[in-house]
């Protein structure tokens, strides 16, 4: 399969005729508008905060353990009767629990919107578009945002996933304290020059693979911000009414929100599919200290668990800030 075999064929798995079509699916995936493209490696993994693992809540988990292993490459790290463990050689990313005849956590709920896996380098992104083409896995779209180059699917019980690869840094635009994002026709042939699409050499993530950030539904923006930024301290990097995207740092954004479809959300349900919970990481005791004391200060949980303390969102969604 050559090159524009192989971007023939994602279009057909994204069930679209064009790029510019496959941007459209991503403007609505991401919230942004559909432009011309303006004008390496990020380091969402080198920030004071950053996102360490996530778990699911799943259905079937055979099939879901599954999906994960052979279309994003994730080895399985532990298996128990109540959960697996996947992730690459240097750790954890994705826990799966099993919870047999739940209920589809519906797209209108406040909870997961995606979970973004950051490829550590432009040519592991070109590899793993060669892997999916070749396995004829469906996507939902394809977008370049600006500060990434990225592909948007879904697993099969509907969470979303974002696979991508970040530009190098210095070229990200700021704009009054404000990152540069949108979302334009992707390069698919300019990744795609980056290795050979007559072969499939994704056989498993490579260990650099991280989740570079996680994107939630929630039922109200503001209310979003006052507890990600204002208690848990990640930083405004965009704002729109409907979004909002934050990191630490200076990255273009490890968390955000939006209620596209979620707006008026109230509390998540716990016995549904969907987001178990999300990690945000710190090697730093005293940012711990401070997000803890916010939280208690607001009068919110802030229980322990090994490695830092668990929190709750206003949606229910739980968050673990752990030292590592």
């Amino acid at each position: 399969m050559n090159s524009a075999q192989t971007r023939r064929f994602l279009l057909q798995l994204a069930g679209v005729a064009s790029l510019a079509g496959a941007a459209s699916l991503a403007a609505r995936a991401e919230g942004g508008p559909v432009a011309a493209p303006a004008a390496g490696p990020g380091f969402a993994s080198k920030t004071p905060i950053r996102i360490g693992a996530a778990a699911l809540k799943v259905r079937d988990i055979e099939r879901m353990t599954g999906y994960y292993r052979d279309v994003i490459g994730l080895s399985v790290l532990a298996r128990g009767a109540a959960s697996v463990t996947l992730g690459t050689a240097e750790g954890a990313l994705l826990t799966l629990e099993p919870k047999p005849g739940a209920a589809l956590e519906p797209p209108t709920a406040a909870g997961l919107f995606h979970i973004a896996f950051l490829m550590p380098s432009r040519r592991d992104l070109a590899r793993w578009l060669v892997h999916v083409a070749r396995n004829q896995t469906p996507l939902t779209g394809f977008a370049d945002h600006s500060v990434s180059e990225a592909v948007y699917l879904n697993d099969p019980e509907g969470n979303g996933i974002e696979v991508y690869a970040d530009r190098p840094a210095e070229n990200w635009r700021w704009d009054n304290g404000r990152v540069v994002m949108g979302t334009h026709r992707l390069d698919v042939d300019g990744i795609l020059s980056l290795t050979n699409t007559g072969i499939s050499d994704y056989a498993r993530a490579p260990d650099g693979l991280r989740i570079g950030h996680i994107h939630l539904r929630v039922g109200d923006v503001d209310a979003g911000d006052r507890f990600y930024k204002d208690l848990l301290g990640l930083a405004p990097t965009s704002r729109r009414d409907t979004a909002s995207f934050l990191s630490s740092g200076g990255y273009h954004h490890h968390l955000a929100l939006n209620t596209w479809n979620s707006a008026g959300a109230g509390l998540r349900d716990e016995a549904s599919t969907g987001l178990a919970w999300f990690s945000l990481m710190t090697q730093k005791p005293d940012l711990m200290a401070a997000q803890a004391e916010r939280l208690t200060g607001a009068k919110l949980t802030a229980a322990p668990i090994a490695g830092g303390f668990e929190s709750l969102d206003p949606w229910g969604t739980r968050v673990r800030l752990l030292q590592g």
